[in-house]
Protein backbone atom coordinates (compact mmCIF):
# COMPACT_ATOMS: atom_id res chain seq x y z
CA UNK A 1 0.00 0.00 0.00
CA UNK A 2 1.53 3.60 -1.05
CA UNK A 3 1.91 6.72 1.29
CA UNK A 4 3.72 9.40 0.68
CA UNK A 5 7.24 9.69 2.10
CA UNK A 6 7.47 13.48 1.44
CA UNK A 7 4.10 13.90 2.79
CA UNK A 8 5.53 12.32 6.23
CA UNK A 9 8.51 14.12 6.60
CA UNK A 10 6.79 18.07 5.58
CA UNK A 11 4.04 16.89 8.10
CA UNK A 12 6.66 15.21 10.57
CA UNK A 13 8.60 19.26 10.41
CA UNK A 14 5.69 21.13 10.53
CA UNK A 15 4.74 19.58 13.31
CA UNK A 16 7.70 19.89 15.48
CA UNK A 17 7.60 23.53 14.37
CA UNK A 18 4.27 24.09 16.37
CA UNK A 19 5.04 25.00 20.12
CA UNK A 20 3.12 22.74 22.11
CA UNK A 21 5.73 22.42 25.56
CA UNK A 22 3.54 21.17 28.57
CA UNK A 23 3.61 22.11 32.09
CA UNK A 24 3.75 20.09 34.84
CA UNK A 25 2.91 22.37 38.02
CA UNK A 26 0.13 23.20 36.18
CA UNK A 27 -1.04 20.21 35.25
CA UNK A 28 -0.43 18.84 38.92
CA UNK A 29 -2.74 21.60 40.06
CA UNK A 30 -5.68 20.52 37.55
CA UNK A 31 -5.00 22.01 34.66
CA UNK A 32 -5.71 20.38 31.11
CA UNK A 33 -4.60 21.06 28.90
CA UNK A 34 -1.47 22.37 31.05
CA UNK A 35 -0.45 25.16 28.51
CA UNK A 36 -2.53 27.14 26.42
CA UNK A 37 0.10 26.11 23.31
CA UNK A 38 -1.54 22.99 23.10
CA UNK A 39 -4.77 24.18 21.91
CA UNK A 40 -2.51 25.92 18.94
CA UNK A 41 -1.56 21.70 18.00
CA UNK A 42 -4.81 20.83 18.89
CA UNK A 43 -6.33 22.91 16.45
CA UNK A 44 -3.84 22.61 13.80
CA UNK A 45 -4.67 18.46 14.05
CA UNK A 46 -8.40 19.03 14.16
CA UNK A 47 -7.90 21.17 10.64
CA UNK A 48 -5.95 18.10 9.08
CA UNK A 49 -8.23 15.44 10.52
CA UNK A 50 -11.24 16.94 8.82
CA UNK A 51 -9.05 17.28 5.77
CA UNK A 52 -8.45 13.76 5.53
CA UNK A 53 -11.75 12.85 5.57
CA UNK A 54 -12.19 11.68 9.27
CA UNK A 55 -15.68 11.55 10.70
CA UNK A 56 -16.83 12.92 14.28
CA UNK A 57 -13.75 15.54 14.25
CA UNK A 58 -13.36 17.27 17.15
CA UNK A 59 -11.60 18.52 19.98
CA UNK A 60 -13.11 18.13 23.47
CA UNK A 61 -13.19 20.91 26.05
CA UNK A 62 -9.94 19.69 27.27
CA UNK A 63 -8.16 19.76 24.42
CA UNK A 64 -8.12 15.95 23.30
CA UNK A 65 -8.21 15.43 19.32
CA UNK A 66 -10.97 12.70 18.21
CA UNK A 67 -11.69 11.38 14.71
CA UNK A 68 -12.99 8.19 13.15
CA UNK A 69 -12.16 6.76 10.04
CA UNK A 70 -15.07 4.89 9.14
CA UNK A 71 -14.81 0.97 8.11
CA UNK A 72 -14.55 0.83 4.38
CA UNK A 73 -17.75 -1.00 2.49
CA UNK A 74 -18.19 -4.51 3.48
CA UNK A 75 -15.79 -4.04 5.97
CA UNK A 76 -18.16 -2.96 8.61
CA UNK A 77 -17.89 -5.90 10.98
CA UNK A 78 -14.30 -5.79 11.61
CA UNK A 79 -13.74 -4.82 15.57
CA UNK A 80 -12.35 -0.99 15.65
CA UNK A 81 -9.05 0.18 17.11
CA UNK A 82 -8.08 2.92 18.10
CA UNK A 83 -4.30 4.73 17.75
CA UNK A 84 -2.91 7.53 20.28
CA UNK A 85 -0.44 9.45 20.43
CA UNK A 86 0.17 12.81 22.61
CA UNK A 87 0.67 16.47 21.19
CA UNK A 88 2.96 18.09 23.96
CA UNK A 89 6.84 17.86 24.44
CA UNK A 90 8.26 18.21 27.91
CA UNK A 91 9.21 21.60 30.17
CA UNK A 92 13.06 20.22 30.81
CA UNK A 93 14.47 21.60 27.59
CA UNK A 94 12.72 24.35 25.44
CA UNK A 95 9.94 23.06 22.95
CA UNK A 96 10.17 26.94 21.55
CA UNK A 97 10.97 27.42 18.27
CA UNK A 98 12.22 24.50 17.12
CA UNK A 99 14.12 24.69 14.19
CA UNK A 100 14.39 20.79 12.46
CA UNK A 101 17.71 20.09 10.72
CA UNK A 102 17.35 17.29 7.54
CA UNK A 103 20.40 15.83 6.99
CA UNK A 104 19.76 13.39 3.83
CA UNK A 105 21.94 10.67 3.02
CA UNK A 106 23.47 10.92 6.43
CA UNK A 107 26.93 9.65 6.15
CA UNK A 108 28.19 8.76 9.79
CA UNK A 109 30.05 11.61 10.72
CA UNK A 110 29.71 13.49 13.53
CA UNK A 111 26.64 16.27 13.93
CA UNK A 112 27.50 19.11 15.31
CA UNK A 113 25.05 22.10 17.06
CA UNK A 114 24.97 25.25 18.29
CA UNK A 115 25.90 25.78 22.00
CA UNK A 116 28.84 22.96 21.58
CA UNK A 117 26.35 20.04 21.34
CA UNK A 118 27.13 17.42 19.28
CA UNK A 119 25.74 13.90 18.22
CA UNK A 120 28.43 11.28 18.07
CA UNK A 121 28.26 7.81 16.01
CA UNK A 122 31.08 6.54 17.99
CA UNK A 123 29.41 6.85 20.63
CA UNK A 124 25.57 6.25 19.65
CA UNK A 125 25.49 3.08 17.99
CA UNK A 126 22.16 4.04 16.68
CA UNK A 127 23.20 6.53 14.40
CA UNK A 128 26.46 4.64 13.46
CA UNK A 129 23.98 2.21 11.90
CA UNK A 130 21.50 5.43 10.34
CA UNK A 131 25.28 6.30 8.38
CA UNK A 132 25.83 3.06 7.13
CA UNK A 133 22.51 2.92 5.70
CA UNK A 134 22.46 6.69 4.51
CA UNK A 135 19.71 7.73 5.90
CA UNK A 136 17.96 10.66 6.01
CA UNK A 137 18.33 12.29 10.21
CA UNK A 138 16.63 15.13 11.41
CA UNK A 139 17.76 17.08 14.52
CA UNK A 140 16.85 20.17 16.42
CA UNK A 141 19.65 23.49 15.69
CA UNK A 142 20.87 22.65 19.32
CA UNK A 143 19.02 25.41 20.98
CA UNK A 144 15.87 22.81 21.68
CA UNK A 145 14.94 19.28 21.60
CA UNK A 146 13.58 18.43 18.38
CA UNK A 147 9.96 16.83 19.53
CA UNK A 148 10.24 13.50 17.99
CA UNK A 149 8.46 12.35 21.26
CA UNK A 150 6.12 12.30 20.44
CA UNK A 151 5.20 14.57 17.26
CA UNK A 152 6.74 11.58 14.92
CA UNK A 153 4.01 9.71 16.35
CA UNK A 154 1.65 12.15 15.40
CA UNK A 155 3.41 12.52 12.20
CA UNK A 156 3.02 8.41 11.35
CA UNK A 157 -0.83 8.21 12.32
CA UNK A 158 -1.43 10.89 10.27
CA UNK A 159 0.21 9.76 6.95
CA UNK A 160 -1.17 5.79 7.91
CA UNK A 161 -4.47 7.20 7.90
CA UNK A 162 -3.97 9.08 4.40
CA UNK A 163 -2.76 5.54 3.12
CA UNK A 164 -5.60 3.63 4.19
CA UNK A 165 -8.10 6.42 2.10
CA UNK A 166 -9.79 4.21 -0.52
CA UNK A 167 -8.09 0.67 1.02
CA UNK A 168 -9.94 -2.01 2.82
CA UNK A 169 -10.01 -1.10 6.33
CA UNK A 170 -11.90 -1.86 9.34
CA UNK A 171 -12.80 1.49 11.68
CA UNK A 172 -10.28 3.60 13.39
CA UNK A 173 -10.94 5.82 15.83
CA UNK A 174 -7.30 8.25 16.01
CA UNK A 175 -7.24 10.36 19.55
CA UNK A 176 -4.37 12.98 20.37
CA UNK A 177 -3.57 13.56 23.81
CA UNK A 178 -2.21 16.54 25.76
CA UNK A 179 -0.27 16.39 28.76
CA UNK A 180 1.40 12.67 28.42
CA UNK A 181 4.78 14.58 29.28
CA UNK A 182 3.32 15.42 32.77
CA UNK A 183 1.90 12.43 33.63
CA UNK A 184 -1.80 13.71 33.63
CA UNK A 185 -2.23 12.49 29.48
CA UNK A 186 -5.30 10.30 30.33
CA UNK A 187 -6.81 11.98 33.23
CA UNK A 188 -9.33 13.65 31.04
CA UNK A 189 -9.58 11.56 27.94
CA UNK A 190 -13.55 10.96 26.51
CA UNK A 191 -13.47 7.42 27.62
CA UNK A 192 -17.48 7.36 26.66
CA UNK A 193 -16.35 8.38 23.13
CA UNK A 194 -14.27 5.35 22.31
CA UNK A 195 -15.78 2.38 21.16
CA UNK A 196 -12.40 0.78 20.29
CA UNK A 197 -11.58 -2.28 22.79
CA UNK A 198 -8.21 -2.32 22.24
CA UNK A 199 -5.62 0.17 21.46
CA UNK A 200 -1.86 1.10 20.43
CA UNK A 201 0.20 4.28 21.49
CA UNK A 202 3.00 5.13 18.81
CA UNK A 203 5.20 6.70 21.26
CA UNK A 204 8.32 4.39 21.30
CA UNK A 205 11.98 4.59 20.00
CA UNK A 206 14.71 2.32 17.99
CA UNK A 207 12.77 0.27 15.03
CA UNK A 208 11.58 -3.05 16.05
CA UNK A 209 10.75 -2.02 20.22
CA UNK A 210 7.34 -3.59 21.01
CA UNK A 211 6.34 -2.42 24.37
CA UNK A 212 4.09 -4.74 26.19
CA UNK A 213 5.38 -3.61 29.84
CA UNK A 214 6.13 -0.51 32.23
CA UNK A 215 7.13 0.86 35.55
CA UNK A 216 4.95 1.10 37.80
CA UNK A 217 5.16 4.67 38.93
CA UNK A 218 4.46 6.84 41.62
CA UNK A 219 5.97 10.67 43.02
CA UNK A 220 7.17 11.16 46.09
CA UNK A 221 7.15 14.74 47.48
CA UNK A 222 8.68 14.98 51.24
CA UNK A 223 8.49 18.25 52.88
CA UNK A 224 10.88 19.03 55.87
CA UNK A 225 10.29 21.91 58.27
CA UNK A 226 13.30 23.57 60.14
CA UNK A 227 13.36 26.36 62.87
CA UNK A 228 14.97 29.87 61.42
CA UNK A 229 16.80 31.84 63.67
CA UNK A 230 19.49 34.15 63.09
CA UNK A 231 22.73 32.77 61.26
CA UNK A 232 24.99 34.14 63.71
CA UNK A 233 23.49 33.22 66.78
CA UNK A 234 21.61 29.81 65.69
CA UNK A 235 23.82 27.47 67.98
CA UNK A 236 22.22 25.25 68.87
CA UNK A 237 18.20 25.75 68.21
CA UNK A 238 18.19 26.50 64.52
CA UNK A 239 17.38 23.60 62.27
CA UNK A 240 17.77 24.02 58.49
CA UNK A 241 15.35 22.43 56.10
CA UNK A 242 17.73 22.79 53.55
CA UNK A 243 20.16 20.94 55.17
CA UNK A 244 17.73 18.33 55.63
CA UNK A 245 16.42 18.38 52.00
CA UNK A 246 20.25 18.09 50.57
CA UNK A 247 21.17 15.05 53.69
CA UNK A 248 17.99 13.22 52.33
CA UNK A 249 18.92 13.51 48.74
CA UNK A 250 22.70 12.31 49.52
CA UNK A 251 21.50 9.41 51.32
CA UNK A 252 19.73 8.02 48.10
CA UNK A 253 21.00 4.81 46.62
CA UNK A 254 23.71 6.24 44.14
CA UNK A 255 23.35 2.70 42.34
CA UNK A 256 19.36 2.98 42.55
CA UNK A 257 20.09 6.08 40.22
CA UNK A 258 18.25 6.36 37.04
CA UNK A 259 22.38 7.32 35.29
CA UNK A 260 23.09 3.62 36.97
CA UNK A 261 19.94 1.53 36.20
CA UNK A 262 18.95 -0.23 33.12
CA UNK A 263 16.53 -3.00 31.77
CA UNK A 264 14.33 -4.17 34.56
CA UNK A 265 16.21 -2.39 37.57
CA UNK A 266 14.05 0.21 39.52
CA UNK A 267 15.15 3.17 40.49
CA UNK A 268 15.04 6.78 42.77
CA UNK A 269 15.14 10.28 40.60
CA UNK A 270 15.25 13.39 42.65
CA UNK A 271 13.62 16.09 40.10
CA UNK A 272 13.75 19.09 42.36
CA UNK A 273 14.98 20.50 45.47
CA UNK A 274 13.91 23.97 46.97
CA UNK A 275 13.04 25.88 49.62
CA UNK A 276 14.64 27.87 52.70
CA UNK A 277 15.71 27.28 56.36
CA UNK A 278 12.07 26.98 57.60
CA UNK A 279 10.49 24.63 55.08
CA UNK A 280 12.44 22.57 52.22
CA UNK A 281 10.66 19.86 49.72
CA UNK A 282 12.09 17.38 47.57
CA UNK A 283 10.39 15.64 44.30
CA UNK A 284 11.21 12.54 43.53
CA UNK A 285 10.30 10.09 41.32
CA UNK A 286 10.02 6.13 42.13
CA UNK A 287 10.26 3.72 39.50
CA UNK A 288 10.30 -0.51 39.74
CA UNK A 289 8.90 -3.29 37.53
CA UNK A 290 6.97 -5.05 40.38
CA UNK A 291 4.19 -3.91 42.93
CA UNK A 292 6.20 -5.32 45.53
CA UNK A 293 9.50 -3.55 44.95
CA UNK A 294 7.23 -0.21 44.70
CA UNK A 295 5.53 -0.81 48.13
CA UNK A 296 9.15 -1.47 49.17
CA UNK A 297 10.75 2.03 47.74
CA UNK A 298 8.00 4.10 49.13
CA UNK A 299 8.26 2.38 52.82
CA UNK A 300 12.23 3.15 52.20
CA UNK A 301 11.61 6.74 51.92
CA UNK A 302 9.17 7.25 54.45
CA UNK A 303 11.69 5.62 56.96
CA UNK A 304 14.57 7.71 55.45
CA UNK A 305 13.04 11.17 55.19
CA UNK A 306 11.90 10.45 58.91
CA UNK A 307 15.10 9.28 59.89
CA UNK A 308 16.96 12.45 58.76
CA UNK A 309 14.40 14.52 60.08
CA UNK A 310 15.02 13.19 63.37
CA UNK A 311 18.87 13.79 63.49
CA UNK A 312 17.99 17.67 62.70
CA UNK A 313 15.77 17.57 65.01
CA UNK A 314 12.94 19.14 62.64
CA UNK A 315 9.95 16.93 61.10
CA UNK A 316 9.59 15.64 57.63
CA UNK A 317 5.77 14.93 55.84
CA UNK A 318 6.02 12.61 52.64
CA UNK A 319 3.55 12.32 50.41
CA UNK A 320 2.97 9.50 48.03
CA UNK A 321 1.05 9.78 44.36
CA UNK A 322 0.92 6.89 41.96
CA UNK A 323 1.07 7.74 38.33
CA UNK A 324 0.62 4.76 36.41
CA UNK A 325 0.47 1.13 36.86
CA UNK A 326 2.58 -1.64 34.64
CA UNK A 327 0.48 -2.56 32.11
CA UNK A 328 1.85 -5.92 31.57
CA UNK A 329 -0.65 -7.97 33.57
CA UNK A 330 -3.64 -6.42 31.89
CA UNK A 331 -2.32 -7.11 28.13
CA UNK A 332 -1.39 -10.99 29.19
CA UNK A 333 -4.93 -11.42 29.10
CA UNK A 334 -5.66 -9.71 25.68
CA UNK A 335 -3.24 -11.68 23.78
CA UNK A 336 -4.79 -10.93 20.21
CA UNK A 337 -3.44 -7.16 20.89
CA UNK A 338 -0.02 -8.15 20.86
CA UNK A 339 0.00 -10.53 18.40
CA UNK A 340 -1.48 -8.45 15.97
CA UNK A 341 0.96 -6.06 16.66
CA UNK A 342 3.84 -8.52 16.11
CA UNK A 343 2.14 -9.56 12.76
CA UNK A 344 1.61 -6.34 11.40
CA UNK A 345 5.67 -5.86 12.30
CA UNK A 346 6.57 -8.78 10.43
CA UNK A 347 4.44 -7.72 7.54
CA UNK A 348 6.18 -4.56 7.45
CA UNK A 349 9.62 -6.21 7.36
CA UNK A 350 10.64 -5.80 10.85
CA UNK A 351 11.32 -7.94 13.71
CA UNK A 352 9.90 -7.30 16.94
CA UNK A 353 12.08 -6.56 19.97
CA UNK A 354 10.09 -7.32 22.85
CA UNK A 355 11.76 -4.88 26.03
CA UNK A 356 10.18 -2.99 28.80
CA UNK A 357 9.56 0.82 28.91
CA UNK A 358 11.63 2.08 31.12
CA UNK A 359 9.26 5.19 31.48
CA UNK A 360 5.33 5.41 30.45
CA UNK A 361 2.84 6.30 28.14
CA UNK A 362 -0.30 6.80 27.56
CA UNK A 363 -0.95 3.40 26.66
CA UNK A 364 -0.39 2.22 30.15
CA UNK A 365 -3.04 4.41 31.80
CA UNK A 366 -5.44 3.13 29.15
CA UNK A 367 -4.76 -0.46 30.07
CA UNK A 368 -5.00 -0.02 33.47
CA UNK A 369 -8.42 1.43 32.56
CA UNK A 370 -9.39 -1.42 30.26
CA UNK A 371 -8.41 -0.71 26.92
CA UNK A 372 -5.11 -3.12 26.26
CA UNK A 373 -2.53 -1.17 24.66
CA UNK A 374 0.82 -1.57 23.97
CA UNK A 375 3.35 0.44 22.31
CA UNK A 376 5.22 0.96 18.74
CA UNK A 377 8.55 2.78 17.86
CA UNK A 378 8.52 5.92 15.92
CA UNK A 379 12.61 5.68 15.32
CA UNK A 380 13.02 8.67 17.85
CA UNK A 381 16.23 8.75 19.93
CA UNK A 382 17.87 10.59 22.79
CA UNK A 383 14.07 12.01 23.82
CA UNK A 384 14.36 15.19 26.24
CA UNK A 385 17.49 16.20 25.03
CA UNK A 386 18.91 18.90 22.49
CA UNK A 387 21.06 15.99 20.88
CA UNK A 388 17.29 14.17 20.28
CA UNK A 389 17.12 12.97 16.83
CA UNK A 390 15.00 11.54 14.48
CA UNK A 391 15.60 8.43 11.84
CA UNK A 392 13.41 8.88 9.16
CA UNK A 393 13.80 5.22 7.62
CA UNK A 394 12.52 3.97 11.25
CA UNK A 395 9.23 6.64 10.92
CA UNK A 396 8.68 5.20 7.38
CA UNK A 397 8.72 1.93 9.23
CA UNK A 398 6.67 2.36 11.77
CA UNK A 399 4.16 4.06 9.31
CA UNK A 400 4.40 0.96 7.33
CA UNK A 401 3.20 -1.41 11.08
CA UNK A 402 -0.20 0.60 11.25
CA UNK A 403 -0.65 0.33 6.94
CA UNK A 404 -0.16 -3.64 7.78
CA UNK A 405 -2.01 -3.54 11.41
CA UNK A 406 -5.13 -1.99 9.66
CA UNK A 407 -4.93 -5.26 7.34
CA UNK A 408 -4.11 -7.53 9.99
CA UNK A 409 -6.75 -6.40 11.87
CA UNK A 410 -9.37 -7.15 9.24
CA UNK A 411 -10.14 -10.57 10.80
CA UNK A 412 -11.48 -9.74 14.39
CA UNK A 413 -14.87 -9.28 13.75
CA UNK A 414 -17.08 -6.90 16.64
Amino acid sequence: MNYSKENLLERFVRYAKTYSQSDEKSADAGNIPSTPQEWDMAKLLESEMKSLGLEKVHITPHCYVYGVLPASAGEESAAPFALFAHMDTVEEVSGKDVKPQIIREYDGSLITLSEGSTIDPETDEALRLAGEERDTIITSDGTTLLGADDKAGVAAIMTAIEALKGEKHGTIEVIFSPDEETGHGMDKVPLDEIQSKKAYTVDGGHIGELETECFNAFKSEITFTGKSLHTGSARPKMVNAVTMASAFVANLPRQEAPETTDGYMGFYAPMEISGSVERASVELLLRDFTAEGMEARKAFVDSLADVTARSFGGKADVKHTEQYRNMKGKLDEHPEVVSNLVAAYRAAGVEPVMQPIRGGTDGSRLTEMGIPTPNIFTGGHNYHSRTEWLSFNQLCKATEVLIALSQISLKDKK
